[in-house]
């Protein structure tokens, strides 16, 4: 049976609840996030300091601040294989920029399959660090996102102003 952990921070996009599963991050969800599992669902709540959290906390504010471009601490992404694939394509979405879901569906050898990618994009449970907010649509429409569009489309603006720097 998997041990679960959950631990609330701040952010600048308001408070962001972060998951582990055995020790590995395998959550972080916005309040309001469209498939947001049940609160039930992610263990003791525990200090942003305990671990595996130090981390991603020491990451995540890193980002915020400019600093941080690419994030490496572990993830376990559950889902099926296409969704995994989907989720895997999102770290390679360079930082400010975006991917078109069709753009997306061609790296995966999946041309016709953008409404499935989209689907699978929705549903990645780690969201900012699997930049999912980074797929935007083939006109360049800021489509669906979990976390809201609004935020989407902050994210993005902070992304493309702090590559600029």
């Amino acid at each position: 049976m998997s041990t679960k952990q959950h631990s609330i921070v701040d952010s600048p996009y308001g408070p962001l609840t972060l998951v582990a599963t055995d020790g590995v991050l395998s959550g972080l969800y916005m309040v309001g996030q469209r498939h947001r599992p049940a609160e039930e669902s992610f263990g003791e709540r525990v200090a942003a300091a305990e671990e595996p959290f130090p981390e991603v906390v020491r990451q995540l504010a890193a980002y915020f601040a400019g600093e941080l471009t690419e994030f490496d601490v572990p993830v376990r992404l559950e889902g099926t294989a296409f969704q995994r694939s989907v989720w895997d394509q999102l770290v390679r979405i360079p930082y400010g920029r975006t991917w078109s879901y069709g753009e997306l569906a061609a790296k995966l050898g999946k041309p016709n399959a953008s409404r499935a990618v989209g689907l699978a994009n929705g549903k990645n449970p780690v969201s900012i660090i699997v930049p999912c907010h980074r797929v935007i649509g083939a006109s360049g429409s800021m489509t669906g996102y979990g976390g809201g569009v609004e935020r989407k489309v902050r994210l993005l603006a902070f992304e493309a102003g702090a590559a600029e720097l």
